[in-house]
């Protein structure tokens, strides 16, 4: 498939930087400022790293590519991260798949959502900023 290498790079380096970032919050972060804090804290880096990733994804993948697939590579990318969730929420962390999903923090779980959402449509977002 065309989109995945693309939509696998750009699930990488955000996932990768996520991992890092979450190790350091929970480790950290968490015990000194609690947890909405924390993940509000890291909040802004995931979305400079999003920003970056797309942007880069777009320079080395996407050159040429209609809005239809960069939508698909954002779309591919936001299932790759969901099925990581699951896995590390699961295996690592021993959660059930409803609490993956469901067991966050009313704000900065709301902040998340919004960014996995900006993370989707991160790539096609960066085209547009380039045809202003």
């Amino acid at each position: 498939m065309q989109g995945f290498t693309p939509a696998f790079a750009y699930f990488l380096i955000v996932f990768g930087a996520g991992f890092l970032l979450g190790t350091i919050r929970v480790l950290r972060l968490l015990p000194v400022l609690g947890e909405r804090a924390a993940e509000l804290l890291e909040m802004p880096f995931m979305l400079i790293v999003i920003v970056l990733a797309a942007r880069w994804i777009d320079r080395r993948f996407l050159t040429g590519v209609d809005d239809r697939g960069r939508i698909v590579v954002g779309l591919l990318a936001f299932g790759l991260v969901l099925s990581a969730e699951f896995v590390v929420g699961i295996a690592l962390r021993g959660m059930t798949p409803r609490d993956v999903l469901f067991a966050r923090d009313p704000v900065s779980g709301a902040a998340y959502y919004l960014s996995l959402l900006l993370f989707a449509v991160m790539p096609w977002l960066i085209a547009q900023r380039r045809r202003w």
